[in-house]
C-alpha cells in the first residue's frame, strides 16, 4: 500500500507542530520539571503514539498498524537505554539541571534529523540491493553482544562524555569552563569562546550519531516502509524528554535492561538474516537464488518484543539483585536528600525522608554479601552516609 503525499505532509506538519509546542511552552523558559509536570506529559506523548498506531490502523490497514507498533516499542525502549547515556554526559559536564530541558530537546531534534536521514539512505539501499539485509542482520548481532559483553565486562560508562567529536572540538576552538546560563558562547578577555553548554550538545549529538547506527537498521528489521519507520522513530523520542525527569531516579534500577535489548536485537538481526535468504541475490549463497527459510510474522515480533521487556523489567524490580538496587539505591537517594535540605525545612518533608531511610535501612541486612560488594563501592563510606543523615535527623527531632 502507498502511503499519499497529505498523509506524509500531515504527519511531518503535526510532529514539527509538537516540537514547537515543546519548545515554546516548555523548554524556553529554563526551569526543572516537577515529577507530576513530567509524568502528565509523558503520558500525554504515550497516548498520542499509540492514537496514531489505531489510525494506522484504521487508513492503512492492520498489517502496518502492528509494524508501527513494533517498531515503536522497539524503538521506545532504546531510547530509554539512550537516556542512560544522556544522564551520564550531564552529570560529567554538571549541566544545571534547570537548563537539561534544552540540552535534551537539542538531542531529540538532532536524533530525529540524522535517523531521517538514514531511513531514506536505508530504503533506498533496500530497495537497490537486497543483501542489505544481510548487512543490517549482522550489525544487529554484533551490536546485541556488544552489550552483553559491556555488562559481563562491567564497562565504565564515564567515557561516553569524551568521544571524538568533542575531543576534537576542545582542541580546534576555544572554550569556558563556566556557564553562563544557557548561552552557547561568552566572552572571556574579549575573546568569544563556547562554553559547556555548546560542548555538551556536541557530545549529545556525537552520541545521537552512533544510536542512529543501531536503532535505524533494529526498526528495518519489523518494516521495510519508509512511512512506518519514520512515523515509529518519531514518536519514539516525542515526550523522551519528560520521561527523562520522571524516571531519572529509576534508570539505574533497570539492572537487565542491557540484556533485555540485546535479545530483542539479536532476534531481530537473525529475522533481517532470514529475510535475508528469502529474498538472497548474492551469488555465493545458493548460487543466487532464494533460500526457502521460516520467515518471522509481524504479530510474533510485536509478541517477543513485548514480552522481553516484561521479563526485563520484572526481573529488574524483583529479582534478589533488583531488590538489592531498589534497597541500597534508595537509601542512599534518601540519605543525600535529606543531608541537602535547607535548615528551614519544613518538619513534614523530613519526616517523609527519614521514614523513606528507614524503609530501606531495615531490607539491607537481608541482602546478599555478593550483591553489596558488587553495588556498594565502599561500605564505610555508604554507612557513614546513613548514619549522618540519621544524626541529623535525631538532633532535628529533639530541638
Amino acid at each position: 500500500m502507498e502511503i499519499s503525499a497529505l498523509q506524509w505532509n500531515i504527519t511531518i506538519c503535526v510532529i514539527l507542530a509538537l516540537l514547537a509546542y515543546d519548545f515554546i511552552f516548555h523548554v524556553r523558559k529554563a526551569h526543572e520539571p516537577t515529577i507530576k509536570e513530567a509524568a502528565i506529559w509523558s503520558a500525554v506523548y504515550v497516548g498520542i503514539a499509540l492514537l496514531f498506531g489505531i489510525l494506522i490502523f484504521w487508513m492503512d490497514g492492520a498489517q502496518y498498524g502492528a509494524e508501527y507498533y513494533s517498531g515503536y516499542i522497539t524503538e521506545k525502549a532504546l531510547s530509554v537505554d539512550n537516556l542512560f547515556v544522556f544522564l551520564i554526559i550531564m552529570a560529567s559536564f554538571k549541566v544545571p539541571r534547570a537548563d537539561q530541558q534544552k540540552v535534551l530537546l537539542f538531542g531529540i531534534i538532532f536524533a530525529l534529523i540524522m535517523r531521517t536521514v538514514f531511513i531514506f539512505v536505508g530504503a533506498a539501499a533496500i530497495n537497490r540491493w537486497s543483501w542489505v539485509f544481510y548487512l543490517f542482520g549482522l550489525i544487529l548481532i554484533y551490536t546485541a553482544g556488544n552489550l552483553v559483553k559491556d555488562e559481563v565486562t562491567d564497562k565504565d560508562e564515564e567515557n561516553e562524555a569524551d568521544n571524538i567529536v568533542i575531543r576534537l572540538a576542545k582542541r580546534f576552538m576555544h572554550t569556558s569552563d563556566e556557564y553562563d546560563g544557557d548561552k552557547l558562547f561568552t566572552h572571556i578577555d574579549g575573546k568569544k569562546v563556547m562554553t559547556p553548554m555548546l560542548l555538551v550538545m556536541v557530545a549529545i549529538a556525537g552520541t545521537d550519531l552512533l544510536f542512529a547506527l543501531d536503532s535505524i537498521p533494529a526498526i528495518f528489521g519489523l518494516t521495510q516502509d519508509p512511512y512506518i519507520v519514520f512515523t515509529a522513530t518519531a514518536f519514539s523520542l516525542m515526550g523522551l524528554r519528560q520521561l527523562y525527569f520522571l524516571i531519572d531516579g529509576l534508570l539505574d534500577r533497570l539492572i537487565y535492561l542491557s540484556w533485555g535489548l540485546s535479545a530483542i536485537l539479536a532476534f531481530i538481526g537473525v529475522k533481517l538474516i532470514l529475510h535475508a535468504l528469502h529474498e538472497n541475490t548474492l551469488p555465493f549463497v545458493n548460487d543466487g537464488e532464494p533460500v526457502h527459510v521460516v520467515e518471522v510474522s509481524t504479530g510474533l515480533s510485536l509478541i517477543v518484543i513485548i514480552g522481553v521487556l516484561t521479563v526485563t523489567v520484572l526481573a529488574s524490580l524483583f529479582t534478589p539483585k533488583g531488590q538489592a538496587v531498589r534497597a541500597i539505591n534508595g537509601a542512599r537517594e534518601a540519605a543525600e536528600a535529606y543531608l541537602d535540605l535547607p535548615d528551614d525545612a519544613p518538619d513534614a518533608e523530613r519526616i517523609r525522608l527519614n521514614a523513606k531511610l528507614e524503609k530501606h535501612r531495615r531490607k539491607l541486612p537481608g541482602l546478599k554479601q555478593k550483591h553489596r560488594d558488587e553495588l556498594i563501592e565502599s561500605e564505610t563510606r555508604y554507612r557513614d552516609l546513613l548514619e549522618r543523615a540519621r544524626g541529623e535527623h535525631e538532633a532535628s527531632s529533639a530541638s
